[in-house]
């Protein structure tokens, strides 16, 4: 498999460094995006190839939750044939392998984006809440540096979780 490197990594603190590094807007079924980001899911399947440069993914969780609920950092894509990339990512993708097979039909190659340090927004925000022209990307769309900014401010600020944050609060 091919493995593509992304430049610019941040410092530990969730944004990237490099001013070439881009963010996208992903369109994921909820259930996956609740999978990203309780860190069962590793790797997003994808048709087509994510830049290089991309450094993030804001997760935007399709219906019926139509809201933005988390980011992750793209660590690496690899490439190859879906077989080769079910065989090395088919226990960390969280799907099933008909399923797998299902959105692979007919394609010569697949791509597994490797994901890393997942985090959650406590309240989802609408799209409209962070620009009112956005509009949810069929696969995925980059993000300006302004919506980038406002994206992240509401990351960054006491609405997020990791996974480790979360601790099982019920009644014994």
């Amino acid at each position: 498999m091919a493995p593509v490197h992304h430049p610019g990594r941040d410092g530990g603190n969730g944004m990237a460094q490099s001013d070439s590094g881009r963010v996208a807007l992903f369109s994921i079924h909820p259930t996956y995006a609740e999978a990203i980001l309780d860190g069962r899911k590793q790797v997003e399947f994808r048709r087509t190839r994510l830049p290089a440069d991309v450094t993030h993914m804001v997760i935007y969780a399709t219906a019926p939750v139509q809201r933005v609920v988390g980011i992750v950092e793209v660590e690496e894509t690899e490439s190859s044939s879906p077989r080769r990339v079910w065989a090395a990512f088919g226990t960390v993708g969280a799907i099933a392998r008909k399923a797998f097979d299902s959105y692979y039909a007919g394609a010569a190659t697949a791509h597994a984006i490797k994901v890393r340090n997942p985090r959650r927004l406590i309240e989802p925000v609408r799209l409209a809440h962070l620009d009112p022209n956005l509009r949810p990307p069929q696969s995925f769309q980059y993000l300006s540096r302004e919506l980038l900014s406002a994206t992240m401010g509401e990351l960054t600020s006491s609405t997020v979780s990791r996974p480790s944050d979360r601790t099982n609060n019920s009644a014994v």
